[in-house]
């Protein structure tokens, strides 16, 4: 559990494959939620002021339009994929104040306390060490920032488990081979799924990172997890 099932080079090229149908995929597969799940993203990465934030695995640049609509003056955009940056451009076009570039996540071409906020939406889970790019990410922040992860998240003990297991494990895949033409891409998702940190040791990870003021609230019968943490005020980078 300690990082993605996959080694980078592979989730690269895997996102570089299902860029050109990305964005319809993640829209058949949430019934459209996940712009609001977004937008939900932005709102806590904002909400203390925030105005230069940093958006990591960027994708196609839905987290960094919702930053942007939210009210942020500055946000940077970076992802590893460099099909999915070309997406990103194009669909950010005439956003004033934003910014895309390549970057690895794990190591930030950033400053320590570059950024007031700090988002990740649907990206950690991507990352070859989760404890680590929490803390590339809370390097960037400023004293007083704040890191926000959306992520998909291991579902419980819930009676509908069994129902969103079959979704996940069997009507996605199959759904994804005929929308991207690349139905492995999406096996990956629920085996990262299952492969990542409940909400509650997500939770821990960012207090063993030096965040406080940790919260989080889920969405979609518990399938999906937003997170919330503040660096102290007089921490380092």
């Amino acid at each position: 559990m300690s990082g993605a099932i996959d080694a980078p080079e592979t989730v690269r090229a895997m996102f570089d494959r299902i860029a050109p149908r990305y964005d319809l995929m993640n829209r058949l597969m949430t019934g459209r939620q996940d712009q609001r799940w977004r937008a939900a993203a932005a709102h806590v990465a904002l909400e203390a002021g925030a105005r230069r934030v940093l958006d990591a695995a960027t994708g196609t640049g839905d987290l960094v339009r919702a930053l942007h609509d939210a009210g942020a003056a500055d946000v940077v955009g970076v992802d590893a994929s460099s099909e999915m940056l070309e997406r990103a451009a194009a669909n950010l076009a005439g956003c004033e104040g934003v910014s895309l570039c390549w970057a690895d996540v794990m190591a930030l071409p950033f400053a320590a306390g570059a950024f007031d906020a700090a988002t990740i939406g649907f990206g950690l889970r991507n990352l070859p060490d989760f404890q680590g790019g929490i803390a590339e990410l809370t390097r960037v922040l400023r004293p007083g920032g704040r890191l926000v992860i959306l992520e998909l998240s291991p579902l419980g003990d819930s009676r509908l488990r069994p129902l969103l297991q079959t979704y996940f494990e069997r009507m996605v895949p199959f759904a994804g081979g005929l929308v991207t033409g690349d139905r492995s891409a999406y096996r990956y998702l629920p085996d990262s799924v299952h492969n990542f940190p409940d909400a509650a040791t997500l939770a821990e990870m960012l207090h063993a990172a030096g965040l406080v003021e940790i919260r989080w609230r889920c969405f979609g019968l518990g399938s999906v997890a937003l997170h919330v943490g503040t660096k102290p005020e007089g921490a380092g980078g």
